[in-house]
């Protein structure tokens, strides 16, 4: 958990569609047992950005997590990643169970939930922490609802090789929601 409010990113080349390989199959049983699919089209080349992994990979279990909590069962998750033009997009479509009677931006600040009257587990704190990692690392986070239809769009830019030479340029702090 985060207490702080404060990070240290320690940076590297990672290879994004490997993380959301590796995702998968860290869901795999819960996402068995919700009875969804997904379905990854990593492109024809691996993704590479600059970041923290470990960071990286909270902002795909937020986002796991969150699929498992919402998504309609017996539907599918749609992951699909380009890469070009000096940056790796990265959408993840699947339908909501409940109705999205809410503004997109609502849905990643502290505290929201998509059904307001959802009252179970949760802080609502999972797409906030998010969106913060994606945007401290030069990312873009952007919902989009269309009826049932729930996407997040990430994007990065790709990674260079310039940004990799000194390590002093490697650690960066920043401060997230409070959990």
């Amino acid at each position: 958990k985060i207490s702080s409010g404060n990070i240290v990113l320690d940076k590297a080349k990672l290879n994004v569609s490997e993380l959301i390989q590796q995702s998968i199959g860290e869901f795999s049983e819960k996402l068995e047992d919700c009875r969804l699919e997904v379905v990854f089209d990593k492109g024809a080349e691996p993704a590479f950005i600059y970041a923290d992994s470990r960071r990286m990979w909270r902002v795909f279990e937020n986002l796991f997590n969150n699929i498992c909590k919402y998504a309609m069962e017996g539907t599918r998750v749609y992951i699909d990643m380009i890469n070009a033009y000096g940056s790796v997009e990265i959408s993840v479509k699947n339908i909501s169970k409940q109705r999205m009677n809410i503004r997109p931006e609502e849905l990643s600040e502290r505290f929201i939930r998509g059904d307001s009257s959802r009252s179970t587990e949760g802080s609502g704190l999972g797409l906030s922490i998010a969106k913060s990692l994606v945007q401290v690392h030069g990312g873009n986070f952007e919902i989009v609802l269309d009826g049932d239809l729930f996407k997040i769009v990430l994007t990065f830019p790709e990674y260079n090789p310039l940004l990799d030479v000194k390590e002093e340029d490697t650690q960066q702090e920043c401060t997230l929601p409070e959990e």
